[in-house]
């Protein structure tokens, strides 16, 4: 418990502004330093790839991430999210873990509380593009990539390409352009 405590002290007091993994000499220390902590405050941390620069989770008490998964820089994550294996995360991803209640219209919304619902789930072998926003309670199927910019609000099959506001989908990943290995006859 205090590990933990000093973990996340050192983690948004330090390893939050250190350089990106990418940075030259420094990034991989830097990396490997937020990993380190991560290890300490998530309650599972696979072999993680990457947790760059400023990758804000709370208090990370739920946060479960597995093997070869990465956190881009500027991610915004609830506390209570579960990450599969295998998963790119752009920077700026914003991922909310819970919403507030606005159902009376006679009380003040923040008179109204949050309502929180099921977690996040990524499932494994995801890309999620920059500036993607996935909303409370969404669960992103294995296979799935998340176009730049998309707003996630409800499920999807797995192995789609899915973007835009709201999402959809944009096409099966077996019918993309080289798309070698998911099921496309060469």
């Amino acid at each position: 418990m205090i590990l933990r405590k000093i973990a996340l002290i050192l983690y948004y007091g330090v390893g939050y502004y250190l350089p990106d993994s990418y940075f030259p000499v420094v990034g991989g220390v830097a990396n490997a330093f937020r990993i380190m902590l991560c290890r300490r405050i998530f309650r599972r941390c696979g072999k993680v790839l990457t947790i760059n620069r400023k990758a804000y989770f709370g208090n990370g008490s739920g946060v479960e991430i597995g093997d070869n998964s990465g956190i881009g820089a500027e991610c915004h994550l609830p506390h209570d999210i579960r990450i599969g294996n295998g998963v790119l995360m752009a920077p700026e991803v914003l991922v909310f873990g819970d919403n507030h209640n606005y159902s009376d219209p006679e009380v003040p919304i923040y008179l109204q509380g949050k309502s929180s619902g099921r977690p996040v789930r990524i499932g494994d072998n995801v890309w999620i593009g920059q500036r993607a926003i996935i909303t409370a309670g969404r669960s992103v199927a294995s296979g799935t990539v998340v176009a730049a910019g998309a707003v996630v609000t409800h499920d999807f099959e797995p192995d789609v390409i899915i973007g835009g506001n709201p999402a959809r989908v944009i096409r099966n990943r077996c019918d993309a352009p080289g798309a070698v290995g998911f099921g496309r006859e060469n």
